[in-house]
């Protein structure tokens, strides 16, 4: 297949086409925007702070993980009340020392909480060698999960911040659609990859196509690509400037999942980089200390310290009515390649995550599953001018490639009759709604099922790509941006919801645009096939 010219992938691997030495002379620092550093904060006063907020995740019936960075060594602890004002019902959860090890990061976890509850939580850090010396408390809410199906489930999803050189802007408010969404008071958001783009240097200014020139806030960690692990921190830490994030941050809870640019554009394991901005060439040793950063950045516990056992997949269950199975596209594949091979057992899971997703959705008894795909499955995704990136490789055929372990598991979920099935997703940086169906298809053996894609939620907005016809897609919306890379003050982010009634089960999909209200809504059926 020919080249795709001047797509997302192909901007410096995440980054605008401008000298990656330019001088940051006009950076900017705005109160609203920019958290201290830890040594200016350690001048002004002596007790820790944690200007880069709060963060929630991990929430189920009974429990939750927060998260929160200190400005320098520091004990943690957090205390939760059903009352705003903490009048009453306090109760104190003790935390970690939070040291140079994790970057002055911690979780803690905050259990025996009611089910389907408003939860406001305040995380204090203490100076360790005087217990009395305390900082302001960080304030943040969230609900547990609900017991019954008489609650109502409304979420969010999104991903790609930051990307391709558009950062927060000041003039523009900064990260204003997070503000958006937080009003919209949804009960988590789903970060569908690309939260970060460590292959993507900030400049303090970037030229528009209309002669006007775009602002960035810059940090010395965004004037190259990420290669040492602070360098991958300072990625996290640069959108954490943003006051719009750090207070969407705490009051709703995210579910955070990676995709390339964690560590760099379209990247594999075992990968040796040809790309005269890096001097580490190993991708591997890249992805370890991406993932060490990603763990330390929200609150996944099980990924904290770089744990080896740990696992970027997993499922979150959401009460009765809903089960979110985030799916790693990045650890587990194989080579990009033209993708015409017969037998790929590796594919773009690998084997030992395909026994487990197929097992887990035979054990749901959610009525609604949402597979949460880092990478759309039939959208053609390049990698340069004869590999692919995604699933799809462009030809209309029989599965082959890596389309042939998602046959596998259409399959699974065809013959073991599992019902209430979506797949959720961003990457490509525009918005959609597919319709996969075997009367369409190439590959029949499957049960239809429904697409939807959003993003980008902060960087550059790019035309739709084509559909691969093996799995009978079919396109019932979309909307994305004409040009190549254009600004999100040009082309404003996107962002999806989901919402599912607790009395009838019906599930309501809607596309959204920062200020632009629903472009496309949709709902389904529960317990239905061929919705």
């Amino acid at each position: 297949m020919a080249p795709i010219p001047h797509t997302r992938r192909s901007l410096l691997g995440g980054s605008l086409a401008v000298p990656v030495g330019l001088a940051l002379s006009g950076a900017l620092a705005a109160p609203a925007f920019a958290a201290p550093t830890a040594a200016a904060a350690f001048t002004r006063s002596g007790r820790p702070s944690a200007p880069w907020g709060t963060q929630s995740g991990e929430i189920t019936a009974h429990s939750a993980t927060v998260w929160t960075r200190s400005d320098r060594p520091a004990r943690m602890y957090a205390e939760t009340s059903p009352s705003e004002s903490f009048r009453y019902g306090v109760r104190r959860h003790g935390g970690p020392f939070l040291g140079p090890a994790t970057d002055f990061t911690g979780t803690t976890t905050l259990r025996d909480l009611p089910p389907g509850q408003q939860i406001h939580y305040r995380v204090v850090l203490a100076d360790p060698d005087d217990p009395r010396r305390t900082s302001e408390p960080v304030r943040g809410t969230f609900r547990t999960t609900p017991a019954s199906r008489r609650h109502n489930v409304r979420f969010l999803w999104s991903g790609d911040l930051a990307g391709q050189g558009w950062g927060i802007n000041p003039d523009l408010g900064g990260y204003r659609v997070f503000d958006e969404m937080r009003q919209r008071d949804p009960d988590f958001f789903l970060f569908s990859g690309d939260t970060i783009y460590a292959d993507g240097p900030i400049l303090a200014s970037v030229p528009l196509r209309d002669g006007s020139i775009w602002r960035n806030i810059t940090t010395e960690e965004k004037a190259k690509v990420a290669e040492t692990l602070d360098e991958f921190r300072g990625n996290f830490r640069y959108n954490l400037l943003d006051r719009n994030l750090r207070d969407f941050n705490a009051q709703v809870p995210v579910l955070a999942q990676w995709d390339d640019h964690e560590v760099r554009n379209n990247w594999y394991p075992g990968q040796v980089i040809d790309d005269p901005r890096y001097t580490v060439r190993d991708v591997d040793t890249l992805a370890s200390r991406a993932r060490r950063a990603f763990g330390e950045y929200f609150p996944v516990t099980d990924l904290r310290g770089g744990r080896a056992e740990g696992r970027m997949y997993r499922v979150m269950r959401y009460g009765p009515l809903l089960d979110v199975f985030v799916l790693d596209m990045r650890t587990h594949r194989d080579p990009n390649s033209p993708g015409r091979q017969t037998v790929d057992p590796i594919g773009i899971l690998g084997q030992e995550q395909l026994t487990w997703l197929k097992r887990e959705l035979s054990r749901s008894r959610a009525m609604w599953k949402v597979i949460a795909s880092d990478m759309p499955l039939g959208i053609v995704v390049a990698d340069g001018t004869e590999d692919f990136e995604a699933v799809a490789q462009g030809d209309p055929g029989a599965p082959l490639g890596r389309e042939l372990q998602i046959a596998e598991l259409l399959r699974h979920i065809k013959h073991q009759r599992i019902t209430g099935t979506l797949w959720l997703t961003a990457d490509v940086h525009y918005t959609a709604a597919n319709h996969y169906a075997p009367e369409r298809a190439a590959f029949t053996d499957f049960a239809p099922f429904w697409e939807f894609v959003s993003g980008p939620i902060g960087a550059g907005g790019f035309p739709a790509g084509k559909l691969d016809a093996t799995f009978g897609p079919e396109t019932a919306y979309v909307q994305s941006a004409p040009l190549a890379n254009m600004s999100p003050s040009e082309n404003p982010p996107y962002y999806g919801e989901i919402q599912i009634d607790g009395e009838s089960g019906e599930l309501t999909v809607r596309l959204r645009r920062q200020s632009g209200g629903v472009l496309f809504t949709t709902s389904l059926q529960p317990g239905r096939v061929g919705q």
